[in-house]
C-alpha cells in the first residue's frame, strides 16, 4: 500500500511539472516573433475567443428552436388498495403493478417572427464577437510594437552612455599624465574623475532601463523572463517618406470602413435592433402544433384473462394531436418592459458607437499631429547633432591642447551626449507614431 501511494504521489509530480512547464521560444526575437508569441500566450485574447464559443452556443440554440421537440419517456409503478384498474377501468383492491410508456413533440407555427429574429441576432452577436477579437488581436501588436521598439530605442541608449564613458575615461588618462607632468593643474583631473564616475553611473541607469524595457516585452509576450532575452535589430531606414501623405479626415475615412472595434460596435447596434423586434413580437399571439402517445401495461387483469405485453402494448395505444394558441392580452407588464428595456438597449449601442467613431477621429488626429511633431523633432535634432559633434571635436583638440580647462571640455561633451539621447528618442517615437498612421491606413507593421 505504501508503494502503491509513492508511485501516485510520483505520478501526479509528473503531471505538475508537465503542465508547469511553458515552452519558451529560443531568441534572439524580431518583431514579427514577439507579435505572435504575445498573440499566442495573451490570456485576454483567448477569453475573447471562449466567448465566441459561447456566443456559437447561444446561435446553435436559436436555431434549434425552428425544429419540432421531441421527448420520450417510461415509468414504473404499483399500487395497493382500492384503485382504478388502468386497463378494465373499474375499481379494485388488489396489487397492480403497471408500465407506461409515453412520447410528445411539439413544433412552434408562429411565434411573432421572435424565433428568426432570434437567430439573426445570434449570427450578429457572433459578427460583432469576430470584429472583437481583431480588435484584441490589434490592441496586443500595437502594445507589443512600442515595447518592442522601447526595447531598441533602450539598447541604443545603453551603447551611447558607453560611448560618452569611453571618451572620457580615454580624456582621464591623457589628463592624468599633464598633470603628472605639471602642464595642467590637478582641478581638470579631479574635474574629470568627477565626470567619469557620472557616466559610469549613466551606463548603470542606461544598462537599468534597458533590462526594464526588455523585461516589459517579455511580459507582454506572457514568457518568463531571463538575461538572455534579446531582440533582433531591426533594419529600419529613415528616409523623408514616412509621413503620411493623407490628412487626418482621410486617414479617418479610410480607418472607420476597416477598424474592427468600429465593425464591432455597428454589428450591436444591429444586435440590440434585433432584440426590439423579439421584444414586440412577445405582443402578438403564438400557435405551435403539439403531438403525443402513449401506451401502458398491467400486469394483473381481474375478471379476465391477461392479455400478453405486446397485446397490452397494442391495444392500450393512444395518440393525440392538437394546435396550441396562446394570445398575451396581460402580462403583467413583462413584455412592455421587455420592449422599454430593449429600446434604451439599442439608444445606449448607438450612443456607444457613435463613442466608437468619436474616439477613432480622436485617435487619428493624435497621432497624426505626434508623428508631425516627432518628424520636425527627428529633423531638429538631426541637425543638433552634427553641430555638436563638430564643437566636440574642435572641443577636444583644444582640451588637449590646453586652450580650455575641463569645465569647458565636459560642457561640449554633456552637449553632445544629450543631443544624441534627443536624436534618439526623436528617432523612435517618430518610427512608432508613423507606424500608428499606417495600422490606421490598415498597411501590414514592421520596421524593416
Amino acid at each position: 500500500m505504501r508503494k502503491f501511494f509513492l508511485g501516485v504521489i510520483m505520478i501526479l509530480g509528473l503531471q505538475t511539472s508537465a503542465i508547469s512547464q511553458v515552452e519558451v521560444p529560443q531568441g534572439p526575437f524580431d518583431l514579427q516573433t514577439c507579435v505572435n508569441v504575445a498573440l499566442e500566450n495573451n490570456l485576454t485574447l483567448k477569453r475573447t475567443l471562449l466567448n465566441q464559443e459561447i456566443t456559437e452556443a447561444t446561435l446553435m440554440q436559436s436555431r434549434g428552436q425552428r425544429y419540432p421537440s421531441l421527448t420520450t419517456g417510461s415509468s414504473y409503478g404499483v399500487r395497493w388498495g382500492r384503485s382504478i384498474n388502468p386497463v378494465t377501468n373499474l375499481f379494485e383492491n388488489n396489487r397492480i403493478g403497471n408500465v407506461n410508456f409515453s412520447a410528445s413533440s411539439n413544433v412552434p407555427i408562429f411565434q411573432g417572427m421572435r424565433i428568426n429574429n432570434s437567430v439573426a441576432q445570434a449570427k450578429t452577436d457572433l459578427e460583432a464577437g469576430v470584429y472583437n477579437v481583431e480588435a484584441t488581436k490589434n490592441e496586443i501588436t500595437l502594445n507589443v510594437i512600442n515595447l518592442f521598439i522601447n526595447v531598441v530605442f533602450n539598447r541604443e541608449q545603453v551603447k551611447i552612455a558607453e560611448n560618452q564613458l569611453k571618451t572620457t575615461t580615454e580624456q582621464l588618462g591623457r589628463t592624468k599624465k599633464l598633470v603628472d607632468a605639471g602642464s595642467l593643474p590637478l582641478s581638470d583631473l579631479l574635474d574629470l574623475q568627477s565626470q567619469n564616475a557620472s557616466n559610469e553611473l549613466e551606463v548603470i541607469n542606461a544598462k537599468n532601463n534597458f533590462r526594464i524595457a526588455k523585461l516589459n516585452l517579455a511580459q507582454a509576450m506572457q514568457i518568463p523572463f531571463s538575461e538572455d532575452f534579446e531582440v533582433v535589430e531591426p533594419d529600419f531606414e529613415m528616409d523623408g517618406g514616412l509621413m503620411a501623405s493623407e490628412t487626418p479626415d482621410k486617414i479617418f475615412e479610410t480607418a472607420v470602413d476597416i477598424m474592427p472595434e468600429i465593425k464591432a460596435a455597428e454589428a450591436n447596434v444591429r444586435s440590440a435592433e434585433l432584440e426590439e423586434k423579439i421584444a414586440k413580437g412577445a405582443f402578438y399571439p403564438s400557435l405551435g402544433l403539439g403531438a403525443n402517445i402513449f401506451t401502458n401495461y398491467v400486469d394483473q387483469v381481474f375478471g379476465q384473462d391477461r392479455p400478453s405485453f405486446s397485446q397490452q402494448f397494442e391495444s392500450n395505444l393512444s395518440q393525440a394531436a392538437n394546435l396550441q394558441l396562446s394570445i398575451p392580452i396581460f402580462t403583467n407588464f413583462n413584455n412592455r418592459s421587455n420592449l422599454q428595456r430593449a429600446r434604451a438597449q439599442k439608444a445606449i449601442s448607438e450612443v456607444t458607437a457613435m463613442e466608437a467613431k468619436n474616439q477613432l477621429r480622436q485617435d487619428i488626429e493624435t497621432a497624426y499631429n505626434s508623428a508631425l511633431s516627432a518628424e520636425l523633432s527627428y529633423a531638429a535634432s538631426v541637425t543638433r547633432v552634427k553641430s555638436l559633434e563638430e564643437s566636440f571635436r574642435v572641443a577636444q583638440q583644444r582640451f588637449d591642447l590646453g586652450a580650455i580647462n575641463s569645465v569647458d571640455f565636459q560642457v561640449a561633451q554633456a552637449n553632445l551626449f544629450n543631443a544624441q539621447a534627443d536624436l534618439l528618442n526623436a528617432k523612435y517615437t517618430y518610427i512608432f507614431r508613423v507606424k500608428v498612421l499606417d495600422f490606421y491606413l490598415g498597411n501590414p507593421i514592421n520596421l524593416n
